[in-house]
């Protein structure tokens, strides 16, 4: 993502200011040298943000329970306060096509709602605005592209070492899906970006009660252009 924000930066026909921030959340055996050596070596302007989340997430979840989602929200309050401390007014995340589809499902199996991670998103208290410059990219292909690239890659243990992460499995469901279904994928997408709200049943999203208004007031205007003919 950085490298692509930063070929806009000298491409694009906007000027925008670009600055690299990293959540160290003081996981255990965290690659801490990784990242600042890379972008040293690329001259990135940079922050090292250091949030001991981990140590409220490991005492706050619940044995057996996954951590994601604590997880998750003390990060991005991290990531917000800091943005909001240096000025940025745009918080660009690296979430992928997969991550978007994969929240889809995560929400309709253990949520009931239907919902995912939209392209861009104004924060709940007004103040931040996030932008996901991936969310029409394939996994796969960035993982290509970063291979060629050579980019450091700094796993995540905390997340990727958990047992029963319903995260994981929806994952592993999709790419099922698309080693079967070839263009799966790319249909279900798509639907996310098409959606037709007469077509669901969220009463907030369309005005089902006035129907029978609606279908009176289309007959009388068929009526009346019968009757001027």
């Amino acid at each position: 993502m950085l490298e692509i924000l930063r070929n806009l930066q000298r491409n694009a026909p906007v000027n925008f200011s670009l600055v690299a921030v990293n959540l160290d959340q003081k996981q255990p055996g965290f690659p801490e040298h990784v990242l600042p050596a890379y972008l040293d070596k690329q001259g990135v302007e940079y922050h090292i943000v250091e949030r001991d989340t981990y140590s409220v997430v490991k005492e706050k979840t619940p044995e057996g329970k996954t951590t994601c989602a604590l997880c998750s929200r003390l990060r991005r309050g991290s990531l917000y306060g800091f943005a909001e401390e240096i000025g940025a007014n745009k918080i660009a995340l690296g979430h992928h096509r997969e991550d978007i589809l994969e929240t889809l499902f995560l929400n309709m199996f253990f949520g009931g709602n239907l919902k995912a991670m939209p392209p861009k998103l104004l924060s709940d208290d007004g103040k931040n605005i996030v932008i996901r410059p991936l969310a029409y990219c394939k996994e796969a292909d960035i993982a290509e592209f970063s291979r060629l690239m050579e980019f450091p890659i700094i796993p995540c243990n905390l997340c990727g070492s958990q047992p029963n992460m319903q995260r994981q499995v929806v994952k592993e469901m999709l790419a099922e899906w698309d080693k079967k279904f070839p263009g799966r994928l790319e249909s279900m997408f798509k639907a996310v970006t098409n959606i037709a709200p007469s077509q669901l049943a969220d009463r907030s999203l369309f005005d089902f009660e006035g129907l029978e208004a609606k279908q009176a007031e289309l007959l009388a205007g068929r009526i009346q252009a019968f009757n001027v003919s």
